[in-house]
């Protein structure tokens, strides 16, 4: 049991640390990703100037995973620099009042920090080195706060793996806040589920943290259960079924129950043309997710 978890934790450490440097899947997903994420922002900042200087609202961008600020290409020497950095760029109509950056590698955070807050000296700047989790809950109180009442939020959610977890998305609720999120819905979950149904306990207690499901219910969503006959009788066989579509579709339905608003996904592949992440918006707003769902179809096409 010792050696699974140690092995697991080193899978998910890897993909973090190929991710955020090494960009090794290929293709243009990473870019597509921060070009809808971008473009989203600069629609939703252009609709908000109006409103906050109306409702003396502030506008908060919020990064749960903002890594370095700079990924590196697949040659290895052409690097594409972050949603962080590129987030702090936008400046018409208008920028966010308040940037809070998260990052759980401590290198990756003192560089994240050396190169936007000396650099931007004239925007509201925060690198924090705490777990995505731990901060998403504090942006949840802030935001019920009397003081935090008064910002409206942009998330944007990018784990490498299934490093999110159900219970601390969930206190996103009601609260005024678009959020872009990536689901791992082939790079995690399909590989946590075991094409026989026989899941470690690890593999399981992270889909049971990742989906706010608990085992019995993420195996009958899951696999099909049937009776086979053998040489010793007849005994009862697990099949997994179209387990990334099912999870990409399980996903949106959670993020439904959350937010009353949730984009189609903006699906990324890797060279072999096999799906890794489904990346969606989820908000009250019904012409956020509108507009979201027009940035995500000219990508996907």
């Amino acid at each position: 049991m010792c050696v699974k978890f140690v092995m697991f934790k080193a899978f998910y450490y890897n993909c973090k640390i190929k991710l955020q440097n090494m960009n090794e899947f290929g293709g243009n997903w990473t870019e597509n990703k921060i070009e809808i994420l971008i473009e989203y922002a600069r629609a939703y900042l252009k609709i908000m100037n109006g409103f906050a200087r109306k409702y003396d609202w502030d506008l908060l961008y919020f990064d749960g995973f903002a890594g370095s600020g700079q990924i590196q290409g697949d040659n290895k020497v052409n690097a594409i620099i972050g949603a962080a950095r590129r987030m702090l760029e936008v400046e018409e109509p208008r920028g966010f009042d308040l940037y809070y950056f998260v990052e759980k590698e401590k290198e990756y955070a003192d560089i994240l920090n050396s190169q936007t807050v000396p650099n931007y000296p004239n925007k509201k700047i925060f690198v924090v080195n705490e777990d995505c989790n731990v901060k998403i809950e504090s942006l949840s109180n802030f935001l019920s706060s009397k003081k935090g009442k008064k910002f409206k939020s942009l998330a944007y959610i990018d784990p490498c793996g299934m490093q999110l977890n159900w219970k601390s998305l969930q206190t996103l609720e009601k609260h005024s806040v678009d959020v872009w999120i990536l689901v791992p819905t082939g790079m995690g979950v399909n590989r946590l589920l075991k094409n026989n149904g026989q899941i470690s306990d690890a593999y399981s207690a992270k889909l049971e943290q990742f989906l706010g499901m608990n085992k019995e219910e993420i195996l009958s969503y899951f696999y099909q259960e049937s009776k086979v006959l053998t040489l010793f009788g007849e005994e009862t066989v697990m099949t997994k079924e179209n387990a990334i579509n099912k999870s990409a579709e399980l996903y949106k339905d959670k993020l439904k129950s959350l937010f009353k608003f949730v984009s189609e996904p903006y699906v990324l592949k890797n060279k072999m043309n096999s799906v890794m992440f489904h990346f969606y918006m989820a908000s009250n707003n019904q012409t956020a997710v509108r507009i979201a769902n027009q940035i995500i179809k000219k990508y996907n096409n």
